[in-house]
């Protein structure tokens, strides 16, 4: 296989922020997105699929590199899905397979919906779609006290409450060194707009399950292997359900892309040629 070409990186005026966003490989286009994850996240996925695809990724809009006008406004669905329009439309891109992981996975299903046109195969990995729930009002809850604990400035605390709300169970020691060491400033800022302004509006959106059935897209929906029974599995199964269709298994957990890159690699290619 040929060695994959270095990754461009490139910027994007958009209506109230300024998008970052890397192009590596040639071939049909692969978008992967993330939301809070930005484009180092899946830079070692994207370095595996740039063999056969061209892969963009991008920062979105007030993560890392994307900054934003009003650093007081919400970044919803909606917001992200124009953004990734704009940007396929400036790379005179598409339609386009698109994979999105967590709040990503709402971005690219809010893609869909609105631009399908410019979509040929949409993967919802892991979307956090409370509304689908039957408990969603308690889930909604649990983001608030995520909300206010880290308003509060107990970073430790807010974080807690998004593991016991989302019942991901990390292994013994491992919440408590991710608060050994000095807190990086970049990761203290996008988790605070991800708190603060990603959270909310994120996890209240409602798909239209009829336009997505209807839409000439081929959607999947994504889990992870070992996510059975956390927060995420719940809502996807949830929307396979109502897709009417079978959820499609990935390995690793919520972030598999991220822990296990070359298997993630392999199940995705699988998924993208059986398109």
């Amino acid at each position: 296989m040929t060695p994959p070409s270095p990754a461009t990186a490139r910027t994007l005026d958009v209506p109230g922020a300024r998008l970052y966003y890397e192009v590596r490989g040639t071939g049909p286009l692969v978008v992967l997105v993330g939301a809070p994850m930005d484009a180092t996240s899946f830079a070692p996925l994207a370095d595996l699929l740039a063999g056969d695809y061209a892969v963009l990724t991008t920062d979105p809009r007030g993560i890392n590199r994307s900054p934003v006008d009003d650093p007081d406004q919400d970044s919803t669905p909606q917001m992200r899905a124009d953004d990734l329009s704009r940007l396929l439309t400036h790379l005179d891109a598409g339609p386009a397979a698109v994979l999105g992981s967590s709040g990503g996975a709402v971005s690219v299903l809010a893609l869909a919906q609105a631009h399908p046109e410019q979509v040929h195969t949409v993967i919802a990995h892991e979307p956090p779609l409370i509304e689908l729930l039957p408990d969603r009002a308690e889930r909604h809850a649990g983001n608030e006290d995520v909300i206010a604990k880290w308003l509060a400035g107990d970073h430790a605390g807010s974080w807690r409450a998004f593991l016991d709300n989302a019942n991901i169970h990390l292994p013994e020691g491992v919440f408590e060194a991710m608060f050994a060491r000095e807190p990086d400033p970049q990761a203290i800022a996008d988790t605070s707009y991800q708190n603060t302004h990603m959270l909310r509006p994120t996890t209240h959106w409602q798909p239209d399950i009829t336009a997505l059935r209807s839409a000439a897209i081929r959607a999947v929906v994504g889990i992870g292997e070992t996510s059975a029974s956390q927060l995420c599995d719940r809502t996807s199964r949830a929307l396979a359900t109502a897709l009417g269709t079978e959820p499609t298994m990935f390995p690793g957990g919520h972030t598999g892309f991220a822990e296990d890159p070359d298997g993630f690699a392999t199940r995705l290619r699988s998924v993208l040629r059986e398109g």
